[in-house]
């Protein structure tokens, strides 16, 4: 079967290998805090169907208790150390199977292997939360390979850490008009992408949420990191096949085999 992934929006994605549904960092919702969903209708409701569900790090726009709520009862959770003391409202979803992780880790689900790899972001819950977690991406190894990075900025030993892979799925954008540090933009996503060499890629984390009444603000910033990182990479990675995806499109991309 095929390896086929799905992108609805934000950093939320369904990697289908191997007979296991993985889903990325399940944000289901129109509203977060100050930020709405400009682009899109939310995630329907197959969706939250998944074997495995990976977050990458305790910010509120990955890691949404509400959303992990609609979640199956049973389903595995992959999170990184030190979330459950960091974020009380995990201690309420009780119907799900919540396994701390952190880098090197390599959890078996079915025929897939998941690894976490580390990742250059400030993994608390706010910016100034007195419970450090870490930031972490995931390899997800089964028919394919694929990286899925969370959020992280470039950081020396990412080509190292990540290893060989099939598919990227990468940041290139936010949710606002600037990104703060250790964030990738389109251009330094193109970068990673040339260090880690895989053989296709699809853009995640952008277009999708912005913040209320700021539509105006540079709106380049929302719409543009998508085919700028298209562009990018044909500069900087002309071997790599990057997929642009709508919300809800699906991809079958090509394995080695």
């Amino acid at each position: 079967m095929p390896v086929e992934i799905t992108w609805w929006g934000h950093a939320t994605c369904t990697v289908e290998d191997s007979g296991i549904r993985v889903l990325t960092d399940p944000l289901f919702t129109r509203r977060l805090a100050h930020l709405r969903r400009r682009r899109g209708a939310p995630p329907p409701p197959e969706a939250a169907v998944a074997d495995v569900v990976l977050v990458s790090h305790l910010h509120a726009d990955h890691l949404h208790v509400p959303s992990l709520a609609r979640l199956a009862p049973g389903t595995l959770v992959l999170l990184p150390r030190g979330a459950r003391r960091a974020v009380p409202g995990l201690r309420k979803l009780t119907h799900l199977r919540i396994t701390e992780v952190e880098s090197g880790t390599q959890v078996k689900v079915g025929g897939l292997v998941v690894r976490a790899v580390p990742a250059s972001h400030d993994g608390r819950r706010i910016p100034v939360g007195p419970h450090r977690s870490p930031a972490l991406g995931f390899v997800v190894s089964g028919e394919a390979r694929t990286y899925f990075a969370g959020d992280t900025g470039l950081f020396d030993s990412m080509a190292e850490a990540v290893g060989e892979v099939d598919v990227a799925l990468l940041p290139v954008g936010g949710w606002g008009p600037c990104l703060g540090p250790h964030h990738l933009d389109a251009g330094r996503a193109a970068e990673a992408l040339a260090r880690i060499a895989p053989r296709s890629a699809v853009p995640v984390h952008y277009g999708t949420y912005w913040p209320i009444g700021m539509d105006a603000v540079r709106p380049h910033e929302f719409h543009a990191p998508g085919d700028e990182f298209v562009r990018r990479s044909a500069e900087l990675a002309p071997e790599v096949t990057v997929y642009l995806l709508g919300h809800g499109e699906s991809v079958r991309p090509e394995v080695a085999r």
